[in-house]
């Protein structure tokens, strides 16, 4: 299928996944925050931005965006700006922050951090580039056009993206039981989320092409 040491690209990848950064960050957080299902819905969605990224890069359209400073620009600050937005709506929380009406609300919004995942991947320029370099290491150079080759590597990347992450959910949703017999805590966590995800998002915000 025109890949070249396939076995290597997976233990790498698995590396590079298991490396702490956003993706990793935001499904623990909404696993420890929301609970279980909410976590797997966040994995979902960075999984989809995943392969949007890997179907992009087949097509040649992360390679417009990376050599195009405008549209580079705008996906960053787009990006970044919808970070901050969740990092300040996580410090807008009250004293209410665990009673059963907002566990009430939080369950029937799990739903939105498929979306939530979805955008925060795919708003990050910085996922684009990285496939842009990584994958093509892997690719036979005759191939190195056809799209088959990177979408398969961004389908294999994502497999391996849905099993960590399950696995992450799992241990940290055991975190939710705990918070929830606790609101002091469970907010003091609220807050230093919203702090982490506006640092993230100025981050991405300073990103250069």
């Amino acid at each position: 299928m025109g890949i070249e040491n396939f076995i290597t690209f997976i233990l790498t990848a698995l590396l590079f996944v298991m490396t702490p950064g956003i993706d990793t960050f935001f499904v623990l957080n909404k696993s420890i925050d929301q609970g279980r299902k909410s976590g797997i819905n966040a994995t979902l969605g960075i999984s989809t931005g995943v392969l949007t990224h890997s179907l992009f890069g087949a097509l040649g359209l992360s390679f417009l965006i990376a050599k195009s400073a405008f549209a580079f620009t705008i996906i960053k600050y787009v990006g970044a700006v919808y970070l901050i937005y969740l990092g300040f709506l996580k410090l807008k929380t009250k004293n209410e922050f665990l009673s059963k009406s907002v566990i009430g609300k939080k369950k029937q919004e799990s739903k939105s951090d498929f979306w939530a995942g979805f955008l925060t991947n795919t708003l990050n320029p910085k996922v684009a580039l990285f496939f842009l370099a990584f994958f093509p290491q892997f690719i036979k150079p005759a191939q190195i056009h056809n799209p088959i080759p990177f979408i398969i590597l961004g389908l294999t990347f994502a497999i391996i993206g849905i099993v960590w992450y399950l696995g992450l959910t799992l241990l940290a949703s055991v975190f939710f039981e705990k918070i929830k017999n606790n609101p002091k805590l469970g907010l003091r966590l609220n807050k230093f989320s919203g702090f982490a995800f506006i640092l993230m998002g100025l981050k991405i915000g300073l990103t250069k092409n």
